[in-house]
């Protein structure tokens, strides 16, 4: 059998092409969100960042909390993983920042 050749298509049957996305409207809010987000996370991880290498570190109330539990709160492990989530606290605002582009006129 010979392959036959299909039926010529109405302009009716056509499928229909993409629709267009309207840009999405920023209001003043939003640019303001964006900003107190990076200022905290920024603050936040600093302070993470810093703060377990200093000697606060070792008479907070936490540290006193359980006098058993001095030894692993002291260790540079705990710092180190308090630390840690401050590196990924100044990645999020830094990725942030970034994205304050989305705020431009296009």
């Amino acid at each position: 059998m010979m392959p036959t050749e299909p039926a010529p298509r109405s302009p009716e049957m056509e499928a229909p092409g993409p629709l267009a996305i309207p840009a999405p409207v920023y209001r003043w809010y939003h640019k303001l969100g964006a900003f107190l987000l990076i200022t905290l996370s920024l603050t936040i991880g600093i302070f993470l960042l810093i703060f377990p290498w200093t000697v606060y570190w070792d008479i907070n109330y936490f540290a006193l909390l359980r006098p058993e539990w001095h030894e692993y709160w002291t260790s540079t492990y705990a710092r180190g993983a308090v630390s840690t989530l401050g590196i990924l606290n100044l990645f999020v605002s830094l990725v942030e920042v970034f994205r304050l582009r989305r705020f431009g006129r296009r």
